[in-house]
């Protein structure tokens, strides 16, 4: 198995490199398609990873992946993050499938918060929210008896 390469975006410029040797795959039967080779390979794939314990990322990525991934977590210390992918009859696509979903987690992770930055309404979303106000309040008036006050 190979060092997994994440690509560089938001958070990671450079992109982040995780060592073969932190990432544990395990290997099952699959609930899938296969007929009777569903019954003899052992196609399912589990991806984990030590988040708490990786070199892959410096300590402000850390804070960010563990706070963004906290539901997904699990273990003694609540850092072990699992991908599965079963969705392949071939072990090999399953685990590249794993693979890629565990490169844009991490991805999606270390990218820090985008800030929202407060804006004032426009004059036309202004006058277009008065004039629904004007014609729903005629609309209302018209629902009225005539002579009724």
């Amino acid at each position: 198995m190979d060092d997994l390469h994440v690509t560089s975006g938001p958070g990671a410029p450079r992109g982040l490199v995780v060592p073969a040797t932190e990432l544990v795959e395990q290997f099952s039967r699959s609930s899938g398609p296969g007929g009777q080779h569903v019954n003899t390979a052992d196609s399912k794939v589990q991806l984990s990873i030590d988040l708490g314990m990786t070199t892959a990322l410096d300590e402000q990525q850390r804070i960010r992946v563990l706070e963004h991934l906290a539901a997904r977590l699990v273990g003694g210390s609540g850092t072990v993050l699992t991908i599965s992918a079963e969705e392949h009859r071939s072990q090999w696509r399953n685990r590249a499938t794993a693979r890629q979903r565990l490169a844009e987690l991490l991805r999606e992770a270390v990218a820090p918060p985008v800030v929202r930055r407060a804006t004032k309404p426009t004059r036309g979303s202004k006058r277009r929210r008065l004039k629904a106000k004007r014609i729903r309040a005629e609309k209302k008036q018209n629902r009225k008896r005539p002579g009724a006050v």
